[in-house]
């Protein structure tokens, strides 16, 4: 299980992944509140930026590409649909300084989008697990958080290694930090604990594992309590992703010893 983090956003996340949920969470406010009629509940977005890496930071330039595909009624033009999703929702969420006269607005660029939700595509195999982790950044250990319970390291070790990844980067400790936590079945205490900061921090991978080490109880016993994960609250989870929420006791930073 990874856990991720990086100061480019105050929520300690990817910016391409905050842009991207933003983007979705302005076209369901004005789907609702009745400024796009024409919308319809299905939607995605991607946004792609242009870094620079200053000692292994990642300082955000420019926004290269923005893509966005939201379904439609059947009676309005695709012209409409493109004009509105540019002047109402990417120009609204993108800061101006991110967008220039080169980037590239791809809205709906396979065309009409009339037929949408589990009608059109729906899978068995769980969420996607990218989108509701780090949008690409960092790593991903492969299994989906819903549809699983607390008791299961694939989601509950995931929360955890977030919260440590997090508290290191509002320490001060690093500027973007990667942490893999590893189990056995049947094992409580984690088989291996890796912290990688990517040339960001003051010390080195081995003193931030030692802080990790003093300051964290990594067993999936103990995270179920920390983090109190037997109360049901996961509501919030299903949409826009499971980090970067600051109701969760995971985002919340632990001060560090």
């Amino acid at each position: 299980m990874f856990g991720y983090a990086t100061d480019e956003t105050e929520e300690c996340m990817p910016l391409t992944l905050v842009l991207a949920h933003n983007l979705n969470k302005k076209l369901s406010e004005l789907r609702r509140n009745g400024t796009l009629k024409w919308s319809r509940p299905d939607s995605k977005a991607q946004v792609t930026i242009e870094y620079s890496l200053q000692a292994g930071s990642c300082v955000p330039r420019r926004v290269h590409t923005v893509v966005v595909s939201c379904q439609h009624d059947n009676a309005t033009s695709l012209e409409k649909v493109r004009h509105d999703v540019t002047e109402l929702v990417i120009k609204v969420v993108i800061p101006d300084r991110l967008l220039d006269q080169q980037t590239i607005l791809r809205i709906n660029p396979a065309g009409e989008f009339i037929l949408g939700g589990p009608m059109a595509d729906a899978g068995l195999t769980g969420r996607k697990i990218i989108v509701d982790t780090y949008g690409g950044w960092g790593a991903h250990g492969g299994g989906a958080f819903s549809g699983k319970d607390y008791t299961k390291v694939d989601r509950s070790a995931a929360y955890a290694a977030r919260w440590v990844a997090l508290s290191l980067v509002k320490a001060g400790l690093c500027k973007r930090v990667l942490v893999q936590v590893s189990y056995a079945i049947g094992i409580a205490e984690p088989l291996s604990i890796t912290v990688f900061s990517f040339g960001t921090s003051k010390k080195s991978d081995s003193d931030l594992l030692e802080i990790v080490k003093r300051n964290f109880d990594l067993r999936p016993g103990n995270i179920i309590r920390v983090l109190d994960l037997k109360r049901p609250i996961y509501f919030h989870t299903a949409t826009y992703g499971h980090f970067g929420k600051p109701e969760y006791i995971w985002e919340k930073p632990k001060i560090l010893l």
